[in-house]
């Protein structure tokens, strides 16, 4: 992946992040890290 590809894509996720933000409030983005620790950790026993 180049740096310019890295820096969109980014771009894109923070912009996706702001809009859930603005539209669902904090507790839906506290819910969605809870869930994305658990796939991490569910990786984690995969590797």
């Amino acid at each position: 992946m180049t740096n310019p590809i890295a820096i969109v894509l980014a771009l894109v996720i923070a912009g996706a992040m702001a809009v859930d933000l603005y539209v669902y409030g904090a507790d839906h983005m506290i819910y969605l890290g809870k869930k994305f620790f658990a796939l991490i950790e569910w990786m984690a026993f995969w590797r």
